[in-house]
């Protein structure tokens, strides 16, 4: 299976040749290892089926409207919704107590989208082989012991970016003929998710880009922090000349770059993000600027990933592992489009 144990070779193709880094805090942080406990999305009703659902990032745009579809999916399906998650996209270890804290509980089934590609993968397996289904949403874990997953082809997704920054670039008046680079700033480097989308948009990049036009080799990551993520945004403006082009790799990714490029006032640099944030559509609204987004369709990731879950524990054989739930490309030539806004309509 393609998205099956890729997570290494995609790190080696995309990021073999890049220097990877964090980035500073700008304050001292108090590490909270508390285990998130999960509250009660709509109403219980005692005899119906327990749905647990636990995300990377319960302070994130793009997770609060996975969380809104599963509730009404559960709504409408009749099933119990208990959600929760981790305030860090790096805290795979917390999700591995909170999937255990699902089961003691008495989930019937889990919806998850893992932190960790590659270490949540035994404790997902042994969960699907004590005949609990769990779904996945917008992350595959390296296993096959899961029902189905609903996500982005990320691969994909990668390389419509880089087509969408070459045509923003262009857009701009760049030359073909002038040097010019494009900063890559990540969530994670353990998420399979964001490798697939780093190695989608280098391998793109190489492809079709103006030989002068370089991706940095540096990419920085912020470890799921938007605070951090404004940092690896300034810091990439401070220690690099000549960016033309900034790619958000993630939401808090995303928001970065556009806070920073909105508060330093550079109309210059084209940006290229995923999902639909505030920052996001302000960036895309203000003429001025030059940005465009990858748009998700996480309400229908979650809503889906329910019936799913319903299906497998009414012994249904689920026909696919990964179901593809596309993007849309959203900039001002596409905000006002039907397909747009009819996903924007759950944001």
């Amino acid at each position: 299976m393609r998205i099956k144990k890729i997570t290494a070779i995609l790190l080696s193709l995309a990021l073999g040749c890049m220097a990877l880094s964090g980035c500073k805090k700008t304050e001292t942080q108090t590490d909270d290892r508390e285990i998130p406990v999960f509250t009660a999305a709509n109403e219980t009703i005692e005899g119906r089926k327990n749905i647990y659902l636990i995300v990377k990032n319960v302070d994130s745009s793009y997770w609060q409207v996975i969380m809104n579809a599963v509730r009404d999916s559960g709504n409408d399906h009749d099933c119990n919704i208990f959600s929760g998650g981790t305030h860090s996209e790096v805290d795979w270890d917390i999700q591995e107590k909170m999937l255990d804290n699902a089961v003691a509980a008495g989930a019937d089934m889990i919806v998850f989208s893992p932190n960790e590609s590659v270490r949540l993968a035994k404790k997902v397996s042994e969960i699907y082989n004590m005949g609990i289904p769990i779904v996945l949403v917008d992350t595959v874990v390296n296993t096959d012991d899961y029902c189905t997953c609903y996500m982005t082809d990320n691969l994909r997704a990668g390389q419509v970016a880089a087509c969408e920054m070459i045509e923003r670039l262009r857009a701009a008046g760049v030359s073909e003929n002038e040097e010019a680079n494009v900063a890559v700033q990540v969530g994670s480097f353990s998420s399979q998710t964001i490798s697939e989308r780093v190695a989608g948009f280098c391998q793109y990049w190489m492809k079709n880009a103006p030989s002068k036009w370089k991706v940095i080799d540096e990419v920085k990551s912020n470890e799921g922090s938007v605070e951090r993520a404004v940092v690896c945004a300034e810091d990439f403006l401070k220690e690099y000349s000549g960016i033309k082009g900034v790619f958000g790799c993630n939401n808090g990714s995303a928001v970065g770059f556009a806070r920073t490029i909105k508060a330093l006032g550079r109309t210059d640099i084209a940006v290229v993000g995923f999902d639909y944030s505030d920052e996001m559509r302000d960036l895309i609204a203000d003429e001025s600027y030059n940005a465009s987004t990858m748009l998700q369709k996480q309400y229908y990731m979650g809503y889906k990933a329910v019936e799913a879950a319903i299906a497998a524990a009414n012994g249904e054989e689920l026909p696919v592992k990964f179901v593809d739930t596309g993007i849309t490309v959203v900039n001002r030539d596409t905000i006002n489009d039907p397909e747009v806004q009819e996903v924007l309509s759950h944001n």
